[in-house]
């Protein structure tokens, strides 16, 4: 199990913060963050970013991932969410699943509302627990083999 400092944290959700404030959502009004520290130790952000034809917009978890990519890492050890309500914004469904072809069962994920001081501290595994997963996929092919 991962074990971030406290000041890791911090820096994780500051840099999530960071990103919800660029976030462009004219039609719900609910701006998201999101930072992932790469296996590489830098932080990759991403904002949600809306559309009118929806559901073409983006999500902010899918732009930190993006980034993440883009920038040569290949695997998530933490993430932060930071939404624009009061409570904890937990990533979605689809999210979940981005999240898991990139990060270990046990990597922390840290959900927060508008401050540092409201937050929910999971897992992947706890969040997705049986996902479909290019691992999951290929250890059943040889079940069948």
């Amino acid at each position: 199990m991962s074990n971030e400092t406290d000041r890791e944290i911090e820096a994780l959700f500051r840099a999530a913060a960071a990103a919800r404030a660029q976030a462009h959502a004219p039609y719900s009004r609910f701006r998201v963050g999101a930072a992932i520290r790469g296996e590489s130790g830098h932080i990759h952000v991403g904002c949600n970013v809306e559309n009118a034809a929806y559901p073409v917009g983006t999500c902010a978890e899918a732009g930190a991932i993006a980034a993440m990519v883009a920038a040569g890492d290949r695997r998530i050890t933490a993430i932060a969410v930071a939404g624009s309500g009061p409570d904890p914004c937990m990533p979605c469904g689809a999210c979940r699943q981005r999240i898991v072809e990139f990060v270990a069962d046990d990597a922390p994920v840290y959900c927060f509302g508008n401050d540092s001081d409201d937050s929910y501290r999971s897992t992947v595994k706890s969040l997705l627990p049986s996902p479909f997963s290019l691992h999951r996929q290929a250890a059943a092919s040889n079940e069948v083999d």
